[in-house]
């Protein structure tokens, strides 16, 4: 019997904690659908306040799942779908095992 890695396991349910919150998917959504997008634009069409906005693309970026560019002082967030396709891939092939 395999020892169960706590260590990965813990990263693994802080990668999917960070995709799986509504609002996050929501975020992602929307940034995937207007990229390069800055964070005022984000929290002002979708209604949010920009604290709550800021701390979840925190989330969304620490995570990998954001890429940024900086132009002057705005941060403009695009999807990193190479990240988004690991993780997706590494839960089909978890499921399918």
């Amino acid at each position: 019997m395999n020892d169960i890695d706590v260590k990965e396991l813990k990263s693994a349910s802080n990668v999917l904690r960070a995709i799986t919150h509504p609002l996050r998917i929501q975020i992602l959504d929307f940034i995937s659908k207007n990229e390069p997008v800055n964070v005022s634009v984000i929290y002002k069409k979708l209604k949010l306040e920009q604290s709550v906005t800021s701390s979840h693309l925190s989330i969304l970026r620490k995570d990998g799942f954001l890429l940024t560019a900086r132009d002057g002082k705005k941060i403009y967030y695009s999807v990193n779908n190479e990240r988004i396709e690991h993780v997706l891939n590494s839960i089909r092939s978890y499921l399918l095992s």
